[in-house]
């Protein structure tokens, strides 16, 4: 029987946050965003009941699982098993794709590769940060002693040739006519 759901509560509102093969996707939004399980089993073709024995079995999804209480479009409150937003993507994760429909194999497949990525880069992500900082800063410093060895040239040679204009400076007439009228400076 598939389940039309339409508000849930007074201080609480249904939307649409997905669409999967044509089953919309709703979050509870209220004290916690909740998304139910049920119609996102239907739009996978899993069975909702195999997923909610998985999430009551996991240590973990138990603990945070909701039933819902939503009103079908005959008018009658159903309990839903629900589960918080953030921990949504993380059921997902654990859907097999030998399990779902044709249709959205590929569509699971993809996802998990996604979830495949995301967890590699958050977990690897500082040691990359670090290689690549390394790398920069090798770089910068081969570039920073280049650059000090051309300064203590520079300096060296700063330090001659204000010598040798200090001496052209000191220079008497005397000591030009005796190096027969011409000014010595050594190449």
């Amino acid at each position: 029987m598939k389940l039309l759901l339409l508000n849930v509560q007074k201080n609480k509102l249904m939307k649409t946050i997905a669409k999967i093969n044509n089953i919309e996707i709703n979050i509870i939004e209220g004290a916690e965003k909740l998304v139910p399980i049920k119609p996102i089993c239907e739009a996978l073709g899993i069975d909702p009941k195999t997923q909610r024995d998985k999430i009551k079995k996991d240590d973990f999804l138990s603990s945070v699982e909701v039933l819902s209480p939503l009103t079908g479009a005959d008018g009658k409150k159903y309990e839903m098993t629900s589960l918080p937003y953030k921990y949504i993507f993380g059921w997902l994760f654990t859907i097999n794709p030998k399990n779902v429909k044709v249709e959205a194999k590929e569509a699971v497949l993809n996802y998990r590769m996604q979830c495949y990525d995301a967890l590699y880069s958050y977990f690897t992500e500082s040691t990359t940060f670090l290689e690549e900082k390394q790398e920069i800063i090798d770089k910068e410093l081969d570039e920073l002693s280049l650059i000090k060895s051309q300064f203590k040239t520079a300096k060296e040679r700063l330090y001659e040739q204000t010598k040798k204009v200090d001496e052209i400076r000191k220079m008497t007439i005397e000591e030009w006519k005796a190096n027969k009228r011409q000014l010595k400076i050594d190449f």
